[in-house]
């Protein structure tokens, strides 16, 4: 080929890339261009935007991962920043961008680095392609029309591979300032270093899954035990025209891993009751689902599942005794329902061992959760004598072998009771049915109730602290962890402080759900803790207009029995080491016979 060819094509070849990269500048959103509200996903699972920050002067939104090393060295900058700048109306936001990490990571990641601000994620990459995001730790600032202000770097301190003592370029707050003043912004965009975004992938279903094969199997293992009648699931998965009709909200908290519910971290003790299905299970649900949702040949040797047998039964067997409220209470259509309060009909003769428990509603569907505890004419209703509970999320309880709970002689129970209205009248009767100890009893079960009643939230609090301790007299082995707050609850985390100076996280619930109160159940059952082990725990509450079940932002906050108050109470269930009670129990009474 002539070289005046060759050059020709260079040229033509020149031109080419030009225009592609032009058309790649022009798809990058502009400076001072509108490109809000935009929407993303909150640490609860719920979508938001920025329309639900009220009264806000400008936008600090930072592009987030919780593996980029240049984030983290950034966060304690932010922080200050973030503390400097809320009192004059500036909202800041972490944006996490990586397309594998769950909404639980998002909000264990912002315990882990005390974020304050709230830590969202990215839908489907849709935030990062409004703001012309690239890397991260990369910055936007909006003014309060949701115009693009400044896109760029935080500061000039940190770079891949190296840093300066102390910034000399501070272009976040110098952006900030001017949008503040209502005068423009003198350097609008900056130079990145950092961590790529990387894309969500677009991948191609499988389309050989079917219901009968591939999902009812996942559907048994994960989801019936509470979406089945007469239980408080919302919707039965039964059938395959029930999981037909719900399938395009299966697919989408599947993903999400708001379902199955588990509101542990992921960095702690594996527990027994770990419940999560694995990415390739929740990859199979979406790739069902976006195909059609197809049948298959039903087995012929289909065996019921939970979902199909009688909803009436115990699941803790049938009760060795039973004893049910005399009263049926009946339940407004709507509105606040306060807690109500009932002693059953019966009084403990003697001591008695029973190995489970399980608090069965005739009407699972309006009782949120209820309370247990041992009452006596001198001893009333009060924490230290709690038996058992049930809330949203948990089964019956159910010791293993060896171990017993003592209702005391003389004992009644009472049952505190929340229920929810349903949009039509209703009525309740609850029962309990208790399992004695079969052989011996070896260890009574026990347990460290860790509160704190003398708090105060101030309002618009977005990451108010509240924490307490108590430390074991003797070596135990633990059992389970447990934490009850309410409305405002952000997040809860165990930890034991050994005698020896040593610290563990026991567990951290990064997004605690007032609708999902799980217990946490160590896998062996018998986690070791020498005497003089401080359990402490640490609470976070969401007091700001963005808690989108805050009953009311503007008030503050104390302790209170009612949802529109706030609790701190972190359970830590647990045996004496060395207990051996040796009792031999009568299976008839559940009486120690010596």
């Amino acid at each position: 080929m002539p070289s005046s060819s060759l050059r020709f094509l260079s040229v033509l070849l020149l031109i080419a890339c030009t225009s592609f990269a032009s058309a790649e500048e022009l798809e990058r959103p502009k400076i001072n261009s509108a490109v809000g509200p935009l929407q993303f996903k909150d640490i609860r699972y719920l979508t938001r935007s920025l329309a639900d920050f009220q009264n806000r002067k400008a936008f600090v939104i930072v592009a987030c991962n919780t593996t980029c090393p240049l984030v983290k060295r950034y966060l304690p900058q932010l922080k200050r920043l973030e503390q400097e700048y809320r009192p004059q109306g500036v909202q800041f936001i972490a944006l996490h961008t990586g397309p594998y990490e769950s909404i639980r990571e998002i909000a264990e990641y912002g315990i882990e680095h005390e974020i304050p601000f709230p830590s969202v994620q990215d839908i489907q990459g849709k935030s990062v392609a409004a703001l012309g995001l690239e890397r991260t730790p990369e910055v936007v600032v909006l003014d309060e029309q949701y115009r693009l202000r400044y896109r760029g770097r935080i500061d000039n301190q940190y770079r891949i591979g190296g840093s300066l003592p102390r910034a000399t370029q501070e272009n976040l707050v110098e952006a900030l300032n001017a949008v503040l003043k209502s005068e423009p912004v003198k350097v609008t965009e900056t130079n990145v270093d950092g961590c790529s975004i990387t894309a969500h992938a677009v991948r191609e279903p499988d389309t050989s899954l079917t219901y009968y094969k591939d999902i009812q199997p996942l559907i048994q293992k994960h989801c019936v035990d509470c979406h089945r009648p007469g239980t408080e699931a919302p919707f039965a998965l039964t059938t395959l025209d029930e999981v037909r009709n719900n399938g395009a909200m299966l697919a989408e908290v599947v993903a999400d891993q708001r379902m199955p519910p588990w509101y542990g971290g992921t960095a702690h003790a594996e527990f027994a009751n770990q419940r999560s299905m694995s990415r390739k299970e929740r990859t199979r649900v979406a790739d069902w689902v976006a195909t059609g949702m197809t049948a298959g040949t039903e087995p012929a040797d289909l065996k019921p599942s939970l979902a199909q047998t009688d909803s009436s039964k115990w699941l803790i067997g049938q009760p060795d005794l039973k004893i049910s409220m005399l009263e049926t209470h009946t339940l407004p259509a709507d509105g606040y329902i306060p807690y109500r309060y009932t002693i059953l009909p019966y009084v403990f003769p003697e001591d008695t061992w029973v190995s489970s428990i399980e608090i069965k509603p005739d009407n699972p569907e309006v009782v949120h959760h209820c309370n247990m505890a041992a009452v006596t004419l001198t001893k009333k209703w009060d924490e230290s004598n709690f038996i058992t509970g049930k809330v949203p999320g948990s089964g019956p309880t159910m010791l293993p072998e060896g171990l017993g709970i003592l209702i005391p002689k003389g004992s009644a129970l009472a049952l505190q009771i929340h229920y929810t209205s349903t949009g039509k009248p209703e009525q309740c009767r609850i029962s309990v049915g208790f399992k004695y100890v079969q052989g011996k009893v070896q260890k009574r079960y026990r347990f460290l109730i860790i509160k704190n009643n003398k708090f105060r939230i101030p309002p618009e609090a977005p990451h108010h602290q509240v924490s307490n301790s108590k430390t074991l007299k003797r070596d135990a082995h633990g059992i389970g962890l447990f934490a009850h707050m309410h409305l405002r609850g952000k997040d809860l985390s165990f930890l034991a402080h050994y005698p020896e100076g040593k610290q563990e996280t026991l567990l951290v619930i990064p997004n605690y759900s007032f609708d999902w109160q799980i217990g946490y159940l160590w896998k062996n059952q018998r986690h070791f803790f020498p005497q003089g082990t401080r359990i402490e725990a640490i609470a976070h509450y969401d007091n700001s207009a963005f808690n989108p079940f805050n009953p009311d932002p503007s008030a503050t906050v104390r302790e209170g029995p009612q949802t529109y108050h706030e609790m701190m109470y972190a359970f830590f269930f647990y045996t004496y080491a060395d207990e051996r009670l040796n009792l031999t129990i009568d299976p008839h009474t559940g009486q120690a016979t010596h």
